[in-house]
């Protein structure tokens, strides 16, 4: 059996397999479910609309080039959280299980439902790769998020800063992306407060040897990259106004927005 034969039972037993291994209180802020997101959102992250390349059709982090690209750093983590997943269900795509598994880590963590569905394949040739550097570096600024989202991978500017939206969630490395700490108090929950935080805190640059970042006037626990700040200005900003107000329009516009990130580039070959 693939991908692309699997019942709609077949998924939901790995849905809720996922969702059972989620916990684990070693485990940064006590669930894997932030990083299993950054997975399928970095999975999917690299198409080019132009080039009709890379996406998350497949699952090319498998192979060397791509999962040894610095903006993946730490995302090993999330693909061997995955491998005993896989293991018990031997008939789904690595391509599936990555973005279902982002998918369920948003609805784990109380964020919206996606209406995933599959039918990608694994890709059998590193040559199948895209180019590495295609992903959103969070050291720069408004002309680089308009490139990446919009130009290169055709999202609008509010789809874009719907996505940034996952924000909410999780926390950066020093040891992986460079940058540390997380964005918000409630790391594990998905809600709109990237953008609240965003807004309401007053931000400093940090102080230390490590990139360019900023931390909350107040006491340094929370953090942002430049990219972020970068969306307090135009055109981004009334979103950031409007997401930071209605909690539920984030919640339906991410979801849109996150469907059709993981389907970028796909040719479904099934569809449940």
């Amino acid at each position: 059996m693939s991908s692309t034969e699997a019942s709609v039972d077949k998924y939901d037993a790995v849905r809720k397999d996922i969702v059972k291994a989620f916990p684990d209180e070693d485990y940064d802020d006590g669930s894997f479910a932030p990083v299993v997101l950054r997975l399928a959102w970095h999975a999917s992250g690299t198409y080019d609309q132009h080039k009709k390349d890379g996406g998350s059709d497949g699952a090319t982090m498998r192979f060397k080039a791509e999962s040894a690209d610095g903006a993946n750093a730490g995302l090993d983590v999330a693909r061997n959280f995955l491998e005993p997943i896989k293991a018990k269900h031997a008939w789904i795509s690595y391509a599936d299980l990555w973005t279902l598994a982002g998918c369920v880590a948003v609805e784990h963590m109380g964020g919206p439902h996606i209406e995933w569905t599959g039918g990608r394949r694994d890709s059998q040739a590193e040559a199948e790769n895209p180019p590495i550097n295609r992903l959103p570096d969070g050291a720069l600024g408004k002309d680089h998020i308009l490139d990446v989202f919009v130009g290169r991978m055709g999202f609008t500017v509010q789809e874009t800063v719907a996505l940034i939206g996952a924000h909410t969630v999780g926390r950066c490395h020093s040891n992986r992306s460079g940058f540390e700490g997380p964005w918000t108090e409630t790391p594990t929950r998905f809600s709109n407060q990237f953008y609240k935080q965003l807004l309401n805190n007053q931000w400093v640059e940090k102080k230390w040897d490590g990139p360019r970042q900023f931390v909350d006037a107040e006491d340094g626990d929370l953090m942002m990259l430049p990219t972020d700040m970068a969306l307090l200005e135009q055109p981004f900003r009334e979103y950031v106004d409007l997401y930071a107000k209605d909690k539920q329009k984030f919640f339906d516009d991410f979801a849109a927005a996150f469907l059709k990130l993981v389907e970028l580039g796909v040719s479904k070959r099934g569809k449940l």
